[in-house]
């Protein structure tokens, strides 16, 4: 089996689990993600960012609430960890991004409650304003303005 097909299957459960579950299992998936190596984590992250587009939205919409809510639920520092692993991965492979619905992921961000934003939001933007400018730039021209508007960069 191939390393996407993993992904996708793996991916695919855990967006067709009930929440409790689901949110049991990513809380145990994010402890042991901060015990890996860089380079592991970076594997999943491009592994998830290859496949989550595949994902029916409506089962990757539930998935992607619960595991923002589960990344306020940890420490800043790590929060920023994972972040930064997302968006130098999109820097890298920008066309993965651009597979997945911006606008719905979006929506999605906004049903959180403004605690839960806010700590994402100040977070995104942490990282992306200590970009340098050609990383910067590159990540921004893939980033919907509406969604711009919430990052203070």
């Amino acid at each position: 089996m191939t390393e996407s097909n993993y992904a996708y299957n793996i991916i695919m459960n855990l967006a067709h689990l009930p929440d409790f579950l689901q949110k049991s299992i990513l809380k145990q998936r994010l402890n042991e993600f901060f015990d890996m190596a860089e380079d592991e984590q970076c594997e999943i992250i491009n592994n998830a960012l290859e496949v989550g587009s595949s994902i029916p939205f409506n089962k990757f919409a539930k998935l992607l609430k619960t595991w923002l809510i589960s990344l306020t639920n940890i420490s800043k520092m790590s929060r920023r960890i994972i972040f930064s692993r997302y968006i130098n991965q999109i820097i890298i492979s920008p066309q993965k991004l651009i597979k997945f619905n911006l606008d719905g992921i979006l929506e999605v961000f906004m049903t959180l409650n403004e605690s839960h934003k806010k700590m994402i939001i100040e977070t995104v933007s942490s990282i992306v304003t200590e970009l340098d400018q050609n990383k910067r730039k590159k990540l921004l021209v893939l980033i919907p303005d509406n969604m711009k508007t919430y990052l203070s960069v």
